[in-house]
């Protein structure tokens, strides 16, 4: 499995509940495309958040955002980490 960060930019003013609740909707159904998400981070200021998760590919990730309403605008693999 692949590690993934994703961005999304359009989410100005999120606050911790609404936060919370975006990542419970991916964790409800990331099983239909063998993606875990392991965490979520955000800067309500800038509506910037990040959501690292493990997956078969960055379309499989994409699918989950997409259906659970929040869509990345960016995927970026993570092959190294330390």
């Amino acid at each position: 499995m692949a590690k993934f960060m994703d961005v999304h930019t359009d989410m100005k003013g999120i606050t911790q509940e609404q936060l919370t609740a975006a990542h419970k909707a991916d964790l409800a159904i990331e099983k239909e495309e063998g993606v875990h998400f392991e965490r979520a981070w955000a800067d309500p200021s800038t509506g910037t958040v990040y959501c690292l998760s493990e997956g078969p590919s960055a379309d499989a990730v994409q699918r989950i955002h997409t259906r659970t309403g929040h869509p990345a605008n960016e995927i970026h693999p993570v092959p190294l980490s330390v």
